[in-house]
């Protein structure tokens, strides 16, 4: 295998971290054959684009892109591949659909890319079962936060939600490989890891000592170096007692959890195949803010299930007031392939109807995360660096609170003590102590 790059490879990441951190693995592989990460497509003589299909509108910006990158190849030669979640729920039909594409491979596929690139023919590439990792590089993106990877897939099947058809079910990746590429991360210098899962808080269930991810977190604080964990995301009643006690008493790790909710209503919920109440989350949420000081908790909601009434709705606004949530993830809903809820066309919600109350929530997001930045207004907090602009810089609380700093002697990467003067909508606004 060769290390010398002379081709350029540029992939297009649509949706989540997880499709990010299989990027950084795609760009890792690709390198040990001759391909080098371009940042321009027009430059490129490998275009890929990782999809998502979360939503009809990830989907539909892949396509736009498949189409922009076909135009190009009518003019000179370029390979062309879709990989990532709409690649695994369409498979064959890709290859049909657009002509000019070479590649189809799904997210069980990516280790299988050294044969695949082989191959003149153009090929779909599908599994149902993911291919053992190979030992290959990995090309993180230059920020000071890298992804790590610790369970893929998802076991709860809330009828919404095409995760378990694309990602398939959890797999837990072995507690040594993550703690080696940890280490890995700290060398090169990173300041932050964030460990990934669609169920993050699930790890370890299905491997044969039971590893949990509060045993994992607490092997990676022990780990040499000055460095933050984060770990996203979490499923409200995967969360125990043992994992809320070990951010408590880390010191790496951060004091935010993302806990999506989806709906205040319980009638909606049960519908979602959520298995959770309202009373249940509530409990989870005073639990961590009574035992974690400073602690965010952010969530995602959905607006205009199928059925959700003006009534329901508006349960889900008062669990904001509730639950004192610093922010939150919304989207209207969005019917996907193979869900169950994806055939209830006949209690669909007015598409005008839905935006409204999307709106109505987007606001109740900017009222709460404004509530909670005020809160920070004359404390001090550690923030890690992370850029700067025209002399101006910016960085990120323990609790994931972005701030701009003004001082001397500031350097990207550097852990610094900040007094927030003042508090906006969307971050804080302080001086370095």
């Amino acid at each position: 295998m060769s290390n010398c790059c002379f081709k350029n490879v540029y992939i297009e990441t649509l949706g989540c971290q997880m499709n990010k951190s299989d990027t950084e693995r795609i760009y890792g592989i690709l390198s040990h054959f001759g391909y080098c990460p371009c940042e321009n497509e027009n430059e490129a003589d490998f275009c890929i684009v990782n999809t998502c299909s979360i939503r009809k509108l990830s989907e539909d910006k892949a396509y736009s892109k498949l189409g922009v990158w076909g135009k190009i190849k009518k003019e000179r030669a370029l390979k062309i591949a879709i990989c990532g979640c709409v690649a695994q729920q369409e498979g064959k039909n890709l290859l049909k659909r657009f002509p000019y594409v070479d590649l189809v491979f799904g997210t069980q596929n990516i280790y299988e890319l050294p044969e695949l690139i082989k191959c003149n023919d153009r090929i779909c590439a599908v599994r149902e079962k993911p291919v053992a990792e190979g030992n290959y590089n990995i090309i993180r993106s230059k920020t000071l936060n890298a992804w790590l990877p610790i369970i893929e897939g998802c076991n709860n099947f809330c009828s919404y939600c095409v995760v378990p058809y694309t990602r398939g079910r959890e797999r837990s990746r072995e507690p040594e490989r993550i703690i080696a590429e940890a280490k890995s991360i700290i060398k090169e210098g990173f300041k932050e890891i964030t460990l990934l899962g669609q169920n993050v808080d699930s790890y370890g269930k299905d491997l044969p000592k039971k590893p949990t991810l509060a045993s994992l977190l607490k092997e990676i604080d022990l780990l040499e170096g000055n460095f933050r964990i984060r770990f996203t995301t979490s499923y409200p009643t995967d969360i125990t007692d043992e994992l809320i006690q070990t951010v408590k008493n880390s010191k790496k790790i951060c004091e935010c959890f993302h806990i999506p909710m989806q709906s205040g209503s319980d009638r909606v919920l049960k519908a979602m195949n959520r298995r959770y109440d309202r009373k249940t989350y509530a409990a989870i949420v005073k639990k961590i803010r009574d035992n974690i000081e400073n602690v965010t908790i952010t969530s995602d909601f959905i607006a205009g299930f199928p059925s959700e009434t003006r009534e329901e709705f508006e349960m889900t606004l008062s669990a904001f007031d509730e639950f004192e949530l610093d922010y939150s993830n919304t989207a209207a809903y969005s019917p996907r392939p193979n869900t169950p809820a994806a055939k209830w066309t006949d209690k669909y919600i007015d598409e005008n109807e839905k935006k409204n109350r999307l709106a109505i929530l987007n606001e109740k997001v900017k009222e709460m995360s404004l509530k909670s930045n005020q809160k920070y207004v004359a404390k001090t907090l550690e923030v890690l660096v992370e850029s700067s602009k025209n002399g101006k810089f910016e960085g990120r609380t323990r609790n994931n609170k972005v701030v701009h700093i003004t001082g001397e002697n500031i350097n990207i990467g550097d852990f610094v003590n900040v007094h927030i003067d003042r508090a906006s909508t969307w971050c804080l606004f302080g001086s370095k102590k």
